[in-house]
């Protein structure tokens, strides 16, 4: 659905943007102390007892340092000059149920914090973007492997009708954004710094391209520049804002396990994606599954059977490889194993090679043959050589395992 054909959203006081525009710029995320005392005093009334220097301690040693910049109107001029807005908790498309956890979090001691406001790009409401949304994240130095689990991941969420969101950055987020693109979007990013910093630099075409059918988030007001620590604050963001995190490569430390760290904290799904052994961007992967702090998943249907709706997402059981001896009761598969090839052997060489009572054996041999899974031949019998386009055969009454119907499938061995 396209932004113009919205219900229309009551518009938001001047007054409002303004004195959340300010808070953003005077305090660095997460601030939880800001957050609770707007959420207590409201936006207006907060933001002047902070430029005035009347708010609690607490309060005061996360904004004394930036309390008299005001400057929020040049900020909303020069977000709109890049096409963003100010979406703040008083708008309707504001994520009130998957921001909810953030808050919830905090009261239980988490040191986490709701955002005061977000700078978006982008014509959809967030709230829609992310109702059905999956978080994939991983290594920047990513491998092959790890980029095309991670794109076909992308991909195969939006085709099932899911939103991605991730970080924007080299590696595994860009490989997740640009396969939901792939698909027709749509896809979030959230990023470390201001919108219109451009980082990292050679994603800005990716970035314009995502924010055409999804969604660019930031915390942080004009002109921001990256940080470490802001890239580990706006992880909270992309746990906060999914159903739950793949992680598909990841170092012992990185920031995706960092992010996966956030959303066990938030009560969210945790999946990691398993690499080879011998990859040190897998550690982080292995580390999560051998500690049980995440699920293995391989592909979306296992993916979306763990974040789902309960009984409507689940992955339909794959049959496994059927071989032609599937169905064969024992003493029928052992006969069939001690046939050779290419050379025959009689009868009675069959039953001493297989154990099996000779007469039993010329009952069983007659029903393999009757399968096309043996033949006679000069010398005796040998294993029959099928057709590669032949059908499966029907295995008869008499050499079928007990409980068969027409030879289903079993765990005998066999060719």
């Amino acid at each position: 659905m396209r932004a113009s054909e919205q219900a229309p959203v009551n518009p938001v006081d001047q007054d409002v943007l303004l004195a959340r525009a300010y808070l953003l710029r005077v305090a660095e995320p997460p601030a939880p102390a800001l957050v609770r005392f707007v959420a207590e005093h409201g936006p207006v009334v907060a933001a002047e007892a902070v430029r005035r220097g009347r708010v609690p301690a607490e309060v005061a040693a996360e904004t004394q340092a930036r309390r008299e910049v005001w400057r929020p109107e040049q900020d909303l001029q020069a977000a709109a000059e890049q096409g963003a807005r100010l979406l703040v908790p008083e708008d309707g498309a504001w994520p009130y149920r998957l921001f909810g956890a953030l808050g919830a979090a905090a009261a239980r001691g988490v040191p986490v914090a709701e955002p005061l406001a977000l700078w978006v790009r982008g014509e959809l409401p967030l709230a829609e973007l992310v109702e059905r949304s999956v978080a994939v994240v991983g290594a920047r130095a990513a491998t092959g492997y790890g980029e095309q689990v991670a794109a076909e991941l992308g991909h195969g969420l939006v085709e099932r009708g899911w939103s991605v969101v991730s970080g924007a950055a080299y590696g595994i987020d860009g490989a997740a954004h640009r396969g939901a693109l792939a698909a027709g979007g749509p896809t979030v990013a959230v990023l470390g710094c201001a919108l219109d910093v451009g980082y990292p630099a050679g994603h800005q075409r990716l970035l314009d391209r995502i924010a055409e059918s999804g969604a660019v988030v930031s915390e942080y007001p004009p002109g921001t520049p990256p940080a470490r620590h802001r890239f580990l604050a706006r992880n909270r963001l992309i746990a906060a804002l999914t159903g739950g995190t793949v992680v598909v490569e990841a170092g012992r430390r990185s920031g995706a396990r960092n992010t996966a760290a956030f959303a066990r904290a938030l009560g969210r799904l945790v999946m990691a994606v398993p690499g080879p052994v011998t990859s040190a961007m897998s550690v982080g992967c292995h580390a999560m599954l051998r500690d049980q702090e995440a699920i293995l998943v391989g592909d979306v249907d296992q993916v979306l059977e763990t974040v789902g709706r309960i009984g409507l997402d689940l992955v339909e059981d794959r049959e496994a490889p059927r071989r032609p001896t599937d169905g064969l009761e024992p003493q029928a598969l052992r006969v069939y194993e001690a046939l050779e090839r290419r050379g025959g052997r009689s009868a009675e060489r069959v039953a001493l090679e297989a154990g099996v009572p000779l007469d039993r054996v010329r009952a069983l041999l007659p029903a393999l043959e009757l399968a096309g899974l043996a033949e006679r031949c000069d010398e005796g019998w040998r294993r029959a050589r099928p057709s590669p386009r032949s059908p499966r055969p029907r295995v008869p009454e008499g050499a079928r395992r007990s409980g068969d119907r027409d030879g289903g499938d079993g765990g005998c061995g066999g060719a």
